[in-house]
């Protein structure tokens, strides 16, 4: 990756910023650790001096200067540098002991300079000049070994916030790097699937950080959008397979007509037949566009309270009939009346399509049987009967638009009537399972307790 664009990066502004903050923040403590060393070094230094001022002044009699002489200088000779100012004058001014003669001045505590006092030299000094008497004391001592500290802290310090400012350039880079390598990772993704590589997937650390949470949710979506496609190819495929037959008999059917309408022979047979074909040809796209409708979710804003049991009874008052001229049997067992937020027309259609699948696929002397349980949180809608049922490696392709088994293409129908089941069955956030009834099929849809929200 060049610099120029990782400069640029969003991970990079952010480190870069995060690091200003952090060196700002380094920058403000050290100052202020810097001054509290300074006012702790100088008071520190006052306490000093008051202690050696007070063990001086405490030797003064006024009839007796000797011992306050002698203390004095000892203090003079006991230092090996020039740090320390030490005097003691007169009245008139003289000195009486000391390395220094003293200028007439009040009593306090002072900073001053060298050339203050009349000495040479350069540096500060602190000074604390008390009154013994007619005469005046001055004790003092050199900010040379406190200005020393403080630059080897200042020094320090730079070094520590060039370390930092180091530290977190650095930081920035390898990290923005980084992130930048994961995010370049997503856009060869994203890029691959919009050149038509659906398989492509963004790769995952495992580390189930934000940006894994992030590629895995984008993952998910690319999976979707693969079935969708690939549903899409499907359904073009099987269009054009079951259309095909229809409309080419359709075609020959109308043909026939036309010969036959030339030859004065009575067509309307003949086109009766062209109008059944092409019946069957537009319910197939109604219901192929029924299905979108109802996978486009809007239908969730009309939903209300149902009956399910009532959808049941309904169900079988109307189909019992058609069973039974079929040869078969149709049962509903005793069930509590549930109420899910659904739509009744929906779920009407969902349950006749299962009832019509099992009566028209099934053969004679089959017992049809549906139910309503209540299990784990959840309603459980059945549709089982003992036929021939669907085999385990062919449950998953029946709910695919235009898909039949090869048993059933003597049969009627258009492939769509378990993909409807599906779809009503998503709208309403159920699970739909394909068990074996043994012998037979065996038909769950799960409905949650409470549902999901629309939203």
């Amino acid at each position: 990756m060049r610099l120029a664009s990782l400069r640029r990066s969003t991970p990079f502004r952010l480190a870069m910023t995060f690091g200003v903050l952090f060196i700002l923040t380094f920058v403000v403590s050290g100052a202020v650790m810097y001054h509290m060393l300074r006012t702790g070094l100088a008071h520190e230094m006052d306490a000093s001096l008051q202690e050696m001022n007070s063990v001086i002044a405490s030797t003064y009699a006024p009839d007796d200067m000797e011992d306050l002489i002698a203390t004095l200088n000892s203090y003079v000779n006991l230092q090996t540098t020039k740090d320390g100012l030490y005097s003691l004058v007169d009245a008139r001014g003289n000195r009486l002991a000391g390395n220094f003669t003293a200028i007439k001045m009040p009593p306090g505590v002072y900073t001053i300079n060298p050339e203050d006092i009349g000495q040479p030299g350069s540096g500060r000094f602190r000074i604390q000049v008390t009154e013994l008497g007619p005469n005046l004391l001055v004790v003092g001592e050199s900010f040379s070994d406190m200005d020393d500290l403080l630059k080897i802290v200042l020094v320090s310090l730079g070094w520590a916030a060039l370390l930092v400012v180091v530290a977190a350039l650095g930081g920035g880079i390898f990290l923005a790097a980084r992130a930048q390598h994961r995010l370049d990772a997503v856009a060869r993704t994203m890029l691959d699937v919009s050149n038509g590589r659906l398989e492509s997937r963004i790769p995952l650390k495992r580390k189930s950080d934000d940006l894994d949470l992030v590629a895995m949710q984008i993952n998910s979506a690319l999976d979707r959008l693969s079935g969708l496609v690939k549903g899409m190819r499907q359904v073009s495929a099987d269009i054009a397979h079951e259309l095909k037959t229809p409309l080419n008999r359709l075609k020959m059917t109308l043909g026939d007509a036309i010969e036959g309408a030339a030859g004065g022979r009575d067509v309307r047979s003949l086109l009766a037949d062209a109008r059944a074909e092409s019946d069957q040809i537009n319910a197939t796209f109604e219901a192929l566009l029924r299905i979108s409708q109802i996978e486009a979710g809007a239908r969730r804003q009309r939903f209300q309270k149902v009956d399910l049991a009532g959808i049941l009874t309904f169900v079988e008052e109307v189909y019992a009939s058609v069973a039974e001229d079929n040869g078969q049997v149709l049962e509903l067992l005793p069930s509590p009346s549930v109420e899910i937020m659904g739509d009744r027309e929906l779920l009407t259609q969902m349950v006749v399509n299962l009832v019509e699948n099992a009566i028209t696929h099934c053969p004679e002397g089959t017992r049809i049987v549906m139910a309503l349980l209540q299990a784990d949180g959840e309603t459980v809608l059945r549709v089982v009967d003992n036929g021939a049922g669907i085999p385990s490696d062919e449950r998953d392709n029946v709910f695919r638009r235009l898909y039949r088994m090869d048993k059933s293409r003597t049969t009627s129908g258009s492939g769509l009537g378990l993909t409807l089941v599906r779809a009503i069955a998503d709208l309403h956030f159920a699970h739909i399972e394909l068990g074996d009834n043994r012998p037979g099929l065996a038909v769950a849809v799960s409905f949650p307790d409470p549902p999901p929200s629309a939203g």
